[in-house]
């Protein structure tokens, strides 16, 4: 068995699921190398706003980095989002932001941002080496414990542990995995505005804002401290009706083509989109389908973020799942240089990432299939709102939509760790946060950090 000073440690993918990653595993796992392999030639996002729920800014704060999140946010007013009528913009139901708690709550923030503060906390640390230009091709299992990683220029690093963070097109994942990518049914305009410009018309408590119609939904919400409005449009579509759409944040198209989309919308929706810059973006929308296993090769390979479990952007947690992998793996790769269980079964590297995966891949497939139930939520689709009226339809929304992301956001994440870890070993983990041979477990609960 390795100890941390001789572990080897290769993330593929320099976004927020695998710089989150070299952060959790740092602080959790002291002394190991970790080397970050990004296919680009600079570390940046691609992109515009992304929603944190409270349990990941609650990671983000155990992992030092969390204040810095909270500067670049926007302010929801405590609301997470307020629906709406989408022909005059009369309240449906509003939803407050639950759980928040002092410094840790939602945040709202460009994905650039939150890049870049998690790039200069490594730098800044010494964590990690952080590569470029790095586009990896191929894994190979090339001794009892380690694996081989190929890239594209040619060249070949060994690593004891193998985190795929590389996407919804991970290259990792294909090697294993023969499923691709699947078209959820709708596509997306995105685009960004300032918020000074939409002040003078806005009639609303909150920029946190959906209007929902019969197949099309409009979301806004603040990021940038509140100076920049994120905008995502959805429209659902057939799939012979998108002819060579891409799912690409490069793609785009006229603003004049959403306009016409929601044409005789509430007015400050017009009013919105005319402040847009003149191409936003335009892509497909897609996720994967349920994948029941994530960790690989005797446990030198898993995958992490979206690699694992792509989902679809209607419950806006896609990248808060994919910092809470960050943070059980760290606890899953402390666990197995410091067995907490006093155990005679051997704890090899492929029983900790087994339990990674088991404490993860519940919770998250949950995450997959809830946020394509909110999309049809949103767009009054499916058999509870057939043979029903627009008005018909609306006390049906407001009550599904009432405490939905409660389990997303008062998961106790530690308390599902502690469970599989019992499970595995037969034996029970203490009630306050100590295992059985005396190890604290340095919580992050769901009423805070200790």
């Amino acid at each position: 068995m390795h100890g941390p000073a001789d572990f080897k440690v290769a993330i593929v993918g320099g976004g927020i699921g695998g710089l989150t990653c070299a952060l959790s595993l740092a602080e959790q796992c002291p002394g190991i190398r970790i080397d970050v392999y990004e296919q680009a030639a600079h570390y940046k996002e691609i992109g515009a706003g992304v929603g944190i729920a409270v349990n990941a800014a609650k990671i983000l704060h155990r992992l030092g980095v969390g204040n810095a999140a909270n500067a670049i946010s926007g302010e929801r007013n405590n609301i997470h989002r307020s629906l709406r009528r989408w022909d005059n913009g009369e309240e449906i139901v509003t939803v407050d932001a639950l759980y928040d708690q002092d410094d840790i709550r939602q945040l709202s923030v460009h994905r650039a941002e939150l890049l870049n503060i998690l790039f200069d906390a490594i730098r800044e640390r010494g964590i990690a080496t952080l590569h470029n230009n790095k586009r990896s091709v191929k894994v190979a299992d090339t001794s009892s414990d380690e694996v081989t990683l190929s890239f594209e220029d040619g060249t070949s690093v060994t690593a004891n542990l193998l985190v795929a963070c590389d996407g919804i097109h991970s290259q990792t994942r294909a090697q294993f995995i023969t499923d691709k990518p699947r078209y959820s049914g709708r596509i997306a305009y995105r685009g960004l505005l300032p918020l000074s410009a939409v002040e003078s018309f806005w009639p609303f408590s909150s920029y946190a804002i959906s209007w929902l119609a019969p197949n099309k939904h409009f979301l806004v919400f603040p990021i940038s401290q509140n100076k920049t409005i994120n905008v995502v449009a959805f429209v659902s579509k057939p799939l012979d009706a998108l002819d060579d759409l891409k799912e690409s944040w490069t793609s785009s198209a006229p603003r004049e083509d959403l306009a016409r989309e929601f044409e005789g919308w509430d007015p400050v929706l017009g009013k919105l989109i005319h402040c847009m810059e003149p191409f936003p973006g335009k892509w497909r929308l897609n996720d994967r389908e349920l994948l029941s296993q994530w960790s690989f090769m005797d446990g030198k390979v898993v995958l992490l973020g979206d690699a694992a479990h792509a989902m679809l952007p209607h419950q806006g947690s896609g990248a808060g799942h994919a910092i809470e992998d960050c943070y059980i793996l760290g606890r899953a790769l402390h666990d197995y240089f410091n067995p907490p269980v006093p155990t005679k079964i051997p704890t090899t590297l492929a029983t900790w990432t087994q339990i990674y995966q088991d404490v993860r891949l519940p919770r998250a497939q949950k995450a997959q299939l809830t946020s394509r139930q909110a999309g049809e939520l949103y767009e009054l689709q499916g058999p509870l709102f057939e043979n029903l009226t627009y008005d018909e339809c609306l006390p049906i929304i407001a009550e599904k939509i009432t405490g939905r992301m409660k389990w997303v956001w008062g998961g106790d994440i530690d308390a599902e760790y502690d469970a599989v870890v019992a499970k595995t070993f037969g034996k029970s983990l203490g009630s306050d946060g100590v295992t059985s041979n005396g190890v604290n477990s340095d919580r992050v609960s769901s009423n805070g950090v200790h």
